[in-house]
């Protein structure tokens, strides 16, 4: 499990559609087309998810328990080899969370997630946020490729879908 920040211009947080803000829905089709792109290489299966707020229920909580919280919600963990991810963004927080599962965690150091990282919030603080996205897709599929390769009874186990 790894916390991450996102540095997002505080004007653009009054929006009540804060996700529009930064994305567009042909943004949401090519991080969509990026996830199954990425997925043809691995058995990985990869999930992004928008949050503007917490909810009243999440008040409480820490962007990490949330972020776990929807990664079961999403049976992320159900997948046959334990190698689901999570990418979660929690907007007005600016902040996101990258939730992966026991079998990826056990094979992948912490360096690798922090220049993943470092990547997206490099292109979040110049304002290029799908750019940002896209770049940390393709950098958690060759992580994922990497360790994971994809098999010949592969199947996609979860849907390449933008969920909100």
């Amino acid at each position: 499990m790894l916390y991450l920040l996102l540095f997002f211009n505080e004007e653009n947080l009054e929006h009540t559609d804060l996700v529009y803000k930064y994305f567009s829905d042909d943004d949401f089709l090519r991080i969509s087309g990026k996830i199954k792109e990425v997925e043809l290489t691995t058995s990985g299966e990869i999930r992004v998810l928008f949050r503007e707020k917490k909810s009243l229920f999440a008040k409480n909580k820490s962007i990490a328990q949330i972020a776990k919280d929807e990664f079961y919600r999403l049976k992320m963990d159900n997948t046959r080899d334990k190698t689901g991810i999570l990418l979660f963004f929690l907007l007005k927080d600016r902040a996101f969370y990258i939730c992966a599962d026991s079998g990826i965690n056990s094979l992948v150091e912490q360096s690798t997630w922090d220049n993943i990282r470092d990547a997206i919030q490099n292109n979040f603080k110049e304002g290029m946020f799908l750019e940002g996205l896209l770049t940390g897709l393709d950098s958690v599929g060759k992580v994922l490729s990497k360790h994971f390769p994809r098999k010949s009874d592969d199947t996609n186990e979860l849907t390449d879908k933008v969920e909100f």
